[in-house]
């Protein structure tokens, strides 16, 4: 994630050692109104101006803190606002690919897999005029037993992945991976997978620096757990554009069971 590096140095906010330590701050760029409203609902409504309005706020974070991402962009939502997608790439921030409709790359074929990173790393290339060089799953959904799925990313031009969670979870995860960056073989070559980041406590491991974790987990843990992975290894945070969100659009309801509504 070339990009997103940012160097810290001693009395860093990490509490970095020694050494200087780089770490990875990465943005799924995806609107959780349209993703609710197909999962939840069986409403098929494309992505709303939410996604516009809260990566823009994250933006000019951004800048004023004269920090770099990786956006991991779905693809319709590249569809959707494009102009989004160069404003990102005017700010210097890395741009790669979230799948096209945030499907789990396990509830795919192999060829259905393929068409949507192709497709969306093709769009976002055209859009931002830059290469696309990473890509994450939704859902961090590419198992241990799926090696097909890393071929194709090799296959399809991309050079790195980060969906691995080596962490044993409900919906996702893989406890056997390692918690630093290494290389996939494939018989098309090989790509590096850069794992999020996890921190092992009495031998159990405990995800960390993103997403649901940084929602629910008080803001003191998550700096404390954050700050053990520092001493040892790059720490890898993930954040999505709702979580800044302070507004949202009206819903319409359609008719549903009590207890699914």
């Amino acid at each position: 994630m070339p990009a997103s590096l940012k160097r810290t140095d001693d009395g860093a906010p990490f509490g970095a050692s020694h050494k200087p330590m780089i770490h990875a701050l990465t943005i799924d760029v995806e609107d959780s109104h349209n993703l609710f409203a197909r999962n939840w609902l069986g409403l098929d409504i494309k992505p709303t101006r939410c996604v516009v309005e809260n990566m823009r706020r994250l933006l000019a974070l951004l800048a004023e803190h004269d920090t770099r991402v990786t956006c991991f962009v779905l693809g319709e939502v590249a569809e959707a606002f494009p102009q989004l997608i160069r404003d990102i790439a005017a700010g210097g921030h890395e741009l790669g690919v979230h799948g096209y409709y945030h499907n789990q790359v396990f509830k795919l074929t192999p060829d259905a897999f393929r068409k949507e990173i192709h497709d969306a790393k093709a769009l976002i290339e055209d859009i931002a005029g830059v290469a696309v060089q990473g890509h994450r799953a939704p859902a961090f959904s590419i198992r241990p037993d799926m090696p097909w799925a890393w071929e194709a990313l090799v296959e399809e031009g991309f050079a790195y992945d980060s969906s691995v969670f080596p962490f044993k979870g409900r919906r996702y995860g893989d406890p056997r991976s390692r918690l630093t960056p290494y290389e996939i073989p494939t018989p098309s070559g090989t790509i590096l997978e850069i794992p999020l980041s996890v921190l092992e406590m009495s031998g159990r491991r405990m995800p960390t620096g993103g997403g649901g974790y940084l929602r629910v987990f008080p803001y003191r843990w998550n700096l404390w757990m954050m700050r053990r992975i520092a001493k040892h290894r790059p720490v890898v945070v993930y954040i999505h554009p709702y979580e800044i969100e302070t507004t949202r659009p009206p819903l319409q309801w359609p008719t549903l069971p009590w207890r699914r509504r």
